[in-house]
This record gives structure tokens, sequence and C-alpha cells, in this order.
């Protein structure tokens, strides 16, 4: 049985693999086939009942262009990951738009601290 903590890192990871799956244009069948299991193998693990062994995350971000790292790290609560994260898709925009970003995220973070 899974612990409160396993069971929230297997829905995100989870409600990862749905993105990038769907990002990617793939339905819950075609990622089944690439992998060699059932679709309902693939729901399971984008409904976070079941966790990605590493081969299987290996195999993902093969389907899905990507490092097993940005599956993990999308995943993840952690401060710093969750950083790295954002400064992926900030340098993928131009320097307008970090700036507007930027500025949202320091009203935010005015507005909502302690």
């Amino acid at each position: 049985m899974m612990t409160k903590s396993n069971k929230y890192l297997a829905e995100q990871i989870g409600q990862c693999i749905a993105k990038r799956r769907l990002a990617a244009g793939f339905t819950q069948d075609q990622v089944a086939e690439k992998l060699g299991i059932g679709y309902e193998a693939v729901s399971r693990m984008e409904r976070g009942v079941t966790i990605p062994t590493v081969i299987r995350l290996a195999d993902l971000a093969e389907i899905f262009g990507c490092g097993i790292q940005e599956l993990l790290i999308e995943s993840s609560d952690r401060p710093d990951e969750q950083a790295e994260q954002i400064k992926n898709m900030l340098a993928k925009l131009n320097s307008e738009d970090r700036n507007m970003i930027l500025e949202t995220i320091q009203k935010l973070y005015l507005r909502l601290k302690p």
C-alpha cells in the first residue's frame, strides 16, 4: 500500500505523463502500443494508481522526446526543482515576456507571503 507522500508523488508523475502525452499528440492507446502494454496500464500511471519504474520512465521520456529528469522535475514539490522548471519555461520566452512573468510572480509573492 502506498504512503500518503508516495501517493502524492505518483499523482504528480501521472499528471506530468498525461501532460507530456497530450503535448506530443498521443492517445493513451498509442503510448501503450509504443510501450508494449495495455492502455489501462497507461491510464493507471496517469491517474497515479501506479508509479512507473525507472525503466518505464526512460521509455516514456524517449517517446515524449525529453529527459527522465524533466519528468521527475515537473513532478517535484521541491522549491529548487520548481525553480528549475520555471527557468526552463522562461528560457523559451523573449525578454519582454520574461519581465512580465517576473513582475507577476513578484506581485503574487507579495500578496501571499506570510
